[in-house]
């Protein structure tokens, strides 16, 4: 690594840990404040309390790390600029893209870093915020949390289950009736039991106390039968894929994502789309860190105090924006409006571009377009 490398980076990672660390506190300050009467009031131990922000760093950083890089490439930039070694460097020879190659390399190792706690840690914080706040809340343990009158429709297998209680996570269900059809959607033959207990080991599942009802093609009973207790193999559907209706998309990993959708390919697409773009928002998110290290880089530059004021503005103006997108496609995607990867990608790919046009104007020492009104109006009188 070259002197100048090291010396820019020195530069930047100062601010950028104390951004980091700064935001961080506030935070904590804040969620602390907020949970307070639930913490205290309930006596929580010290154990869960330390265990609950532990699981919530991950979100927090997920979102404060393109914040922190981005005031801190303005900052180290800045200060920089207004001591003139930016100036001294581009007149050394070093050109605008080699200078900021430092701060382009560190944006992307926030991105490697953004996209592990992203991969599954990040999506699981709210779950384990809920399941914390239960634990506090219940004097007598964790809450039973039971599900009734589940319905699953197997479109794979037309295979339509009805079931009356189960605990989500449990192999055990209560009050089961499977309606099987044929390619024609004509009942074929309903299972009724009091019981329906999943084998892991086997994949199989055992009805206990057990009713099998056969249907010619008229829906006339032809044959009916009480079992004591059924062994049905081949059945494909798993305690997972019956609790799967209960699944909320943004509390999922990337492996947990891909799991669902595929045990769950048969379901319309209207209910699949939000773990589709939930899946594709996974992988995109954590590069908005890149992409803001690539807009912030070039317009933190600036060879006076009004460029700078006027950079900063622009810079902020730019994330702000590129987050409102953000939000606005994902609600697209979820809602089946435009394509996943559409929804997912659309944004990064348009700031990416912008980010390379304000990397190209500093490059070739041109200043970044003025939205100023004041601005605009003097030059269309002029013009």
């Amino acid at each position: 690594m070259r002197l100048l490398d090291r010396y820019v980076l020195r530069n930047f990672l100062q601010p950028y840990v104390y951004c980091i660390l700064g935001f961080l506190a506030i935070w904590l300050i804040f969620d602390i404040s907020d949970n307070s009467a639930t913490i205290f009031d309930e006596r929580a131990p010290l154990g869960q309390v330390a265990q609950y922000y532990w699981t919530q760093i991950p979100q927090v950083l997920v979102i404060l790390l393109p914040v922190s890089l981005l005031l801190a490439l303005l900052f180290s930039l800045g200060r920089m600029s207004r001591a003139n070694e930016i100036v001294s460097m581009l007149t050394s020879g070093v050109s605008v893209p080699r200078l900021l190659l430092p701060l382009l390399v560190m944006g992307a190792l926030t991105t490697g870093a953004a996209f592990a706690l992203n991969y599954s840690l990040a999506a699981h914080a709210e779950l384990a915020r809920k399941k914390f706040l239960e634990r506090v809340l219940s004097r007598t343990g964790p809450r039973d949390v039971v599900v009734s009158g589940q319905v699953f429709r197997n479109r794979t297998d037309n295979r339509t289950w009805y079931i009356a209680r189960f605990r989500p996570g449990s192999n055990e269900f209560s009050g089961v009736q499977v309606v099987q059809q044929d390619a024609q959607e004509n009942i074929v033959r309903n299972y009724i039991a009091t019981d329906a207990f999943f084998e892991p080991a086997t994949k199989t599942w055992r009805l206990e106390k057990a009713k099998v009802v056969d249907y010619d093609s008229a829906g006339n009973i032809t044959r009916d039968k009480l079992f004591r207790d059924l062994t049905i193999p081949g059945w494909s559907e798993t305690p997972y894929r019956l609790d799967s209706a209960n699944v909320r998309p943004d509390f999922l990993g990337v492996s947990e994502l891909r799991e669902y959708l595929r045990y769950n390919s048969d379901f319309p697409e209207t209910l699949l789309a939000p773990f589709r773009t939930q899946l594709q928002y996974r992988w995109a998110l954590p590069w908005t860190c890149f992409i803001v290290a690539l807009m912030g880089a070039p317009l933190g530059i600036s060879f006076s105090r009004r460029g700078i004021i006027a950079s900063v503005a622009m810079a902020i103006g730019l994330v702000f924006t590129m987050n409102f997108l953000t939000h606005l496609f994902l609600a697209l995607g979820e809602g089946n409006r435009v394509s996943p990867v559409t929804a997912a990608w659309t944004p990064n790919i348009v700031f990416f571009f912008i980010g390379l046009y304000l990397l190209r104007l500093r490059a070739t020492n041109r200043e970044a377009p003025n939205f100023n009104p004041a601005a605009l109006w003097r030059n269309l009188r002029a013009s």
